[in-house]
């Protein structure tokens, strides 16, 4: 499963217990993360002082890369190529992901994720 920053955000700011709440909805998973992604999140951390917990997120997570110039490019290419979900809450990238019949997986409520094929 790929990880968008803003999900990431989402998922922490929400405490969501990401393994279990993944295992719910899709059973086990790899969590992957772009270069871009990242950077786009260790900026986050600086800009706001945010504890984003991006040591568990480095630990987790595979860090791959794909085509596109821009980071929601990448991750749709990422998505569609190899047909992984997409953790998001970004509206612009779920109607690409939609139009494109790429999964993505949401913060839903308070403390749920929601897997959405």
């Amino acid at each position: 499963m790929l990880v968008d920053a803003c999900g990431w955000v989402a998922v922490v700011d929400a405490r969501i217990n990401i393994d279990l709440a993944l295992e719910t909805q899709v059973g086990p998973v790899e969590l992957k993360i772009t270069e871009a992604v990242l950077t786009e999140l260790e900026q986050l951390v600086e800009r706001e002082s945010r504890a984003l917990l991006l040591d568990l997120l480095l630990e987790r997570a595979e860090i791959v890369s794909g085509e596109g110039e821009h980071t929601d490019d990448e991750l749709l290419d990422l998505a569609t190529t190899r047909d992984w979900p997409v953790l998001t809450v970004d509206k612009a990238l779920k109607a690409r992901l939609h139009e494109a019949n790429a999964s993505i997986i949401e913060v839903h409520g308070s403390k749920a994720l929601r897997l959405i094929e």
